[in-house]
């Protein structure tokens, strides 16, 4: 495996108990384990996130919503997580109350060893994979320890035989959502169900969103009521809201009263408009900014791996309150014009003031005009009041204006899959790794 930066890497074991601060400061938790997914072979395993301790249960944040570590603390870029308590999944390995202390055995001399600690890193694509483990020689507490490779101890990874969801998927998790819900779509209906439920609640979200709608009802419909208001918090509210407005209304709302209030919020107000205009294709969570905010924070915000190219091209610039319904809208900034600033810069000073605005009410037709009017790929939705309520962008535009089979079309049309690796399509390229690092940068000591 190349050598990356070693302030990239974090150990495992220095994580435990850091603080869990939002973009505010305040304090979420504490780091309670790091949960990853076990691969084939000497794949190293996939990092999906940290369990947290939270007034004396533990939740689940994605490892998406880290944004790095400092002062000792772990931040994360957004107050909005799950409370619910997390759960762990039959496909999810906790590094600290699982992989250490694992007896392994070194593949160069076969020499047995214990595993002591493991670091994690970023990858290209804003994933994060567990790439070494400090292990110990021999049984005593004395015994020299050395970090390695993953690749080079066995006896830690997923076993190769039998047909376990997990098998399936480590072979395919390469794959874009939209090829991976191309493969489900191709499955018989158990084991889809058997693939939807190994899958964790950000990749499955993923997937569904690519799916016909009518399947998306069906694998929705196949999952445990929390498990599937899970599903919905991790999509966004504008998906989550057009998969509910799909179910009959007492199913629908039963679900919303299973969700996170502030999540089933943003999804309630976006079900509330027509499908057919602005306010019904909008997404809620654009990236907004205070006045006083500098180009290098708008920067760093739009490099987060989430967000879509859409949303990531401009920042939207308000009063207080932050998250929508915002306070009073004041314009917004295209990410080329902050390129072109100094990262001191005010974004309150280099925002565009004369792009029109939408209307919730506005007809789908009129926003796909408006777009093409101003060479939009996103467009401020606000309400009578002046508030950012929302952004339309031209994907959501493209999904609404399709004819609506257009998703089974293409999944009729797309080459079949093959269950060997070496047929399948290409993984996406990714952007540049995530920003958690300084924690850990060199290999621990021996406990």
């Amino acid at each position: 495996m190349p050598t990356r930066p070693a302030q990239s890497r974090v150990y495992c074991r220095r994580l435990a108990g850091l603080l869990v601060l939002d973009p505010n400061g305040d304090q979420v938790g504490r780091v309670h384990d790091v949960i990853v997914t076990l691969r084939l072979g000497h794949e190293p395993p996939r990092v999906l996130g940290l369990a947290v301790e939270v007034q004396r249960r533990s939740i689940f944040v994605p490892i998406g919503r880290v944004t790095g570590v400092e002062s000792g603390a772990v931040v994360l870029s957004s107050a909005r997580l799950s409370w619910r308590r997390f759960q762990q999944r039959p496909n999810e390995t906790r590094v600290l109350g699982e992989l250490l202390d694992r007896r392994a055995t070194l593949l160069s001399s076969g020499t047995e060893v214990t595993v002591v600690d493991a670091a994690i890193e970023p990858i290209r694509g804003g994933d994060w994979v567990l790439d070494q483990v400090a292990v110990r020689k021999g049984r005593g507490r004395r015994g020299e320890v050395r970090t390695v490779a993953w690749d080079e101890v066995t006896g830690l990874s997923l076993a190769e035989g039998g047909q376990g969801a997990a098998n399936l998927l480590a072979a395919f998790e390469k794959l874009r959502p939209a090829d991976l819900a191309t493969l489900l779509h191709d499955l018989s209906d158990k084991r889809r169900a058997e693939v939807a439920a190994a899958l964790d609640d950000e990749r499955l979200a993923d997937v569904l969103e690519e799916l016909p709608e009518d399947e998306q009802v069906e694998l929705l419909g196949g999952l445990a009521e929390e498990r599937a208001a899970d599903v919905l918090e991790a999509m966004g509210p504008d998906d989550a809201a057009d998969l509910l407005g799909e179910l009959p209304a007492e199913d629908a709302e039963r679900l919303l009263r299973l969700m996170e209030p502030n999540e089933a919020a943003d999804v309630r107000r976006l079900l509330r408009y027509a499908d057919d205009t602005a306010g019904g294709i909008m997404t809620s969570e654009p990236v907004v900014l205070a006045p006083n905010a500098t180009v290098a924070e708008a920067l760093a915000r739009i490099r987060e791996p989430e967000l879509s190219p859409a949303l990531a091209a401009q920042v939207y610039v308000v009063r207080p309150p932050y998250e929508t319904p915002t306070g009073r809208y004041l314009g917004l900034a295209h990410f080329q014009r902050l390129l072109r600033e100094p990262p001191s810069t005010l974004v309150g000073g280099v925002i565009d003031v004369d792009i029109a605005s939408l209307r919730p009410e506005t007809p789908l037709a009129e926003v796909t005009r408006h777009l093409a009017s101003y060479n939009l790929v996103a467009a401020p939705v606000l309400d009578r009041g002046g508030r950012l309520v929302g952004v339309v962008t031209v994907d959501d535009v493209l999904d609404h204006t399709l004819p609506a089979d257009w998703r089974e079309r293409q999944l009729e049309s797309d080459i079949d899959v093959s269950t060997t690796p070496g047929a399948l399509p290409p993984p996406a390229s990714g952007g540049e790794p995530g920003a958690l690092g300084g924690v850990g940068a060199s290999p621990p000591a021996a406990p």
